[in-house]
């Protein structure tokens, strides 16, 4: 590969004048300008932008530890996470563990990738990345980083126990609430729930924006309308029934796998979604749109997650640790309004 040196000889004109029509500074002529470019292109040089970021001490790069690059959230938290590297001019490394490929979820209680995720930030930082994303597949608790890291991590999707690394977050209080609220503005009271297992950060948070909508509407609480599942089709098919024992016009179910099974209920009854009663999900899967009706479900700011994870990462490069950013960011999710919920009480 050629260097500015020969770059400089073949154009006869000394190598910061190269630098400078390479890196677009300093005054140089048109004509020197048109000569340089075109030695450039005969000789096919391309610039070494890896040793010049050694040179100045910056790689601009970001390592990114995904959990494992096939759960649903995944790739709109790299993308995000991508588009605002892209813009700042970082690239990043990413490491994929294929924790969910190897010990479904029995990681997450154990944490026994603590050591892989150890050795995988070693690696990181021998590449000599700036910052590290560590994008988690289930929202909870994070606690396999490192003590003392000596540079800035953020981790996305997860939330952390140590104030000097950021989180970001689903709003799942705002979610609940905000489609709780669509139900009772299209007159539902007697609003069950089919609920993700006791013990999620998203099951907690989820019906706590339940509770809080009904308050606003002037609505008793009832437990008994509570039921707990383990977020799949058959937790919302074998607690339908329970609901509609119980005088339930509207059915919140705590993610879109949930709505499906208590839709295959309801058409086994025969009872009309979106006439009859209303259904909605969360989490906007793909499958939400291809229901019969479309599902009203939440849409969760995955995207938004990522670019955020970015942002605090790029501000915490530029504040070199001066600052402390917030511990936990909390992005809002977005209603999607389809047809599986009809209004009630409306005189005709």
């Amino acid at each position: 590969m050629p260097t500015i040196k020969e770059i400089a000889k073949v154009s006869n004109v000394s190598v910061a004048t190269v630098s400078n029509v390479i890196n677009g500074k300093g005054r140089v002529s048109e004509e020197t300008k048109r000569t340089v470019r075109k030695v450039i292109e005969e000789l096919n040089y391309t610039p070494n932008y890896v040793a010049k970021n050694l040179k100045m001490k910056s790689t601009r790069s970001i390592g990114v530890i995904a959990e494992d690059m096939t759960v649903f959230d995944m790739p709109d938290i790299i993308d995000g996470i991508t588009e605002c590297c892209e813009k700042e001019d970082y690239q990043i490394l990413l490491v994929n563990l294929r924790l969910y490929k190897k010990y479904e979820d029995r990681y997450y209680r154990d944490n026994r990738h603590r050591e892989e995720v150890h050795r995988v930030i070693d690696k990181l930082r021998a590449k000599q990345v700036e910052g590290i994303i560590y994008v988690s597949a289930h929202e909870r608790l994070i606690d396999v980083i490192p003590e003392g890291m000596p540079l800035p991590v953020v981790v996305a999707y997860g939330f952390t126990n140590k104030v000097e690394i950021p989180s970001v977050v689903v709003n799942d209080l705002q979610g609940a609430e905000e489609l709780v609220n669509y139900l009772i503005d299209c007159g539902h009271k007697n609003i069950g729930v089919i609920a993700g297992k006791k013990e999620s950060v998203h099951t907690q948070s989820r019906l706590e924006g339940y509770q809080r909508a009904l308050f606003a509407g002037g609505i008793l609480y009832d437990p008994g309308l509570v039921l707990y599942g383990e977020w799949d089709r058959e937790s919302g098919y074998k607690h339908t029934d329970v609901l509609l024992n119980a005088g339930c016009t509207a059915i919140f179910c705590m993610n879109d796998f949930m709505a499906g099974g208590t839709y295959d209920r309801l058409n086994e009854l025969g009872i009309q979604i979106g006439s009859d009663i209303a259904v909605v999900g969360f989490d906007n899967r793909e499958m939400a749109s291809y229901g019969k009706p479309p599902l009203t479900t939440m849409g969760l700011p995955l995207h938004d997650i990522g670019y955020k994870a970015s942002e605090l990462i790029l501000e915490a490069l530029q504040k070199k640790g001066q600052e402390k950013a917030e511990s936990a960011h909390y992005m809002d999710c977005r209603l999607i309004i389809r047809e599986s919920v009809n209004k009630v009480g409306e005189p005709e």
